[in-house]
């Protein structure tokens, strides 16, 4: 087992990851005999791995909600479920919240825990490697509103996080490739070294080989802590971790969510922002090239669809987390490993690097 500490003063606390680690005697289930636990899963999940989780548990009283699965059940409707059961099993603040499925469920149950009786405690466990190794730490949660994406949300440090890659062999294989969208992500803005072993890696990250998925889930969480621990709320250098998402939030609003996964529509956005990394004159010609032979290789999508209207994009990106004084903060690359915060890239530029990306 391997285990990564995010340093959080206070809210510190561990990442455990490794195969097999969904089994009683682990610390992460330990909680008062006479305590509470909730776990919140999904309709996929939960036939997989619920009873176990609930086998492993050593509170006296263990309950459970499903909601359905996917984002575009990411909402204030499907929280309020969370928060009713909370309130319908009497739960208190010594009640452990545990939330088991991807990033939706994460973000979703980890948002309910913060703002119950003013915060409780929760457990991640995620099961999609896009939550392993971005969703899951940090303490982002939240849901989305019908105008933008993670628009209604707080910080709420989870108490502990448990990687069980073994959960990744029923991941299916389109959501397996979205989840190395992130990977990528952590790498080009921060990791040089890791993005040339991505390269090398990757027929044996495709095959799911337990050493490889262990070496890069640990090797993106200890990247992804060593910026949380520096800012927390993301006042600063934290924003480098949205490479990508500008454009793939928008990409995610005006498709409703039906369309892409959350890391297809990053793989695209970090497309679109690599192009304009070199048109700007940030980075030298041929990243975005790079980019995507890797992305490629994880079969992703790299292309901006041609049938979405560029300005309706610019009006979503608007309505993002991330514009300050009314303007955009893009994530660009300097060179690879080395991402920086943009604010003066002009719309002309933006529509031009779009269009670079269009199939």
């Amino acid at each position: 087992m391997q285990t990564v500490r995010v340093e959080l003063a206070e809210r510190s606390y561990t990442v455990y990851i490794g195969a097999g680690l969904l089994h009683r005697d682990h610390p992460i289930f330990t909680t008062s005999d006479t305590g509470t636990a909730l776990i919140v899963s999904n309709d996929k999940v939960a036939p997989l791995y619920l009873e176990q989780i609930e086998q492993s548990l050593t509170a006296a009283n263990i309950h459970s909600l499903v909601l359905p699965d996917g984002e575009a059940y990411k909402t204030q409707q499907y929280w309020l479920n969370i928060i009713d059961k909370l309130v319908e099993i009497r739960a208190t603040r010594d009640t452990t919240l545990y939330t088991l499925g991807g990033g939706v469920i994460g973000d979703m149950g980890g948002f309910a825990a913060a703002c119950y009786m003013r915060g409780i405690n929760f457990v991640q466990i995620p099961t999609s490697l896009l939550a392993q190794v971005d969703a899951s730490v940090g303490g982002k949660t939240g849901f989305n509103h019908r105008l933008g994406k993670n628009l209604i949300g707080a910080f709420h440090q989870p108490s502990g996080v448990l990687i069980d890659i073994e959960t990744l062999n029923t991941l299916p294989a389109r959501e397996f490739s979205a989840g190395l969208a992130e990977v990528v992500k952590i790498a080009a803005i921060r990791d040089a070294e890791f993005l040339h072993w991505l390269e090398n890696n990757g027929p044996a990250i495709m095959a799911r080989e337990p050493g490889a998925l262990t070496s890069m889930i640990k090797r993106s969480i200890v990247n992804k802590a060593a910026v949380v621990a520096e800012d927390e709320r993301e006042a600063g250098v934290r924003a480098l971790l949205n490479f990508g998402h500008s454009f793939a939030h928008a990409l995610e609003t005006l498709t409703h969510y039906r369309k892409f996964l959350h890391g297809e529509a990053v793989a695209i956005g970090m497309m679109v922002a690599g192009r304009l990394s070199e048109l700007r004159g940030l980075c030298a010609p041929g990243f975005s090239d790079r980019l995507g032979e890797l992305l490629r290789l994880f079969d992703l999508p790299l292309d901006f669809p041609s049938d979405l209207d560029v300005t309706d994009m610019l009006e979503t990106m608007k309505l993002d987390k991330k514009v300050l004084a009314g303007s955009a903060r893009l994530i660009l690359v300097k060179s690879p490993g080395q991402g920086v915060i943009d604010s003066t890239s002009d719309q002309l530029q933006i529509i031009a690097a779009i269009n670079a990306c269009k199939q």
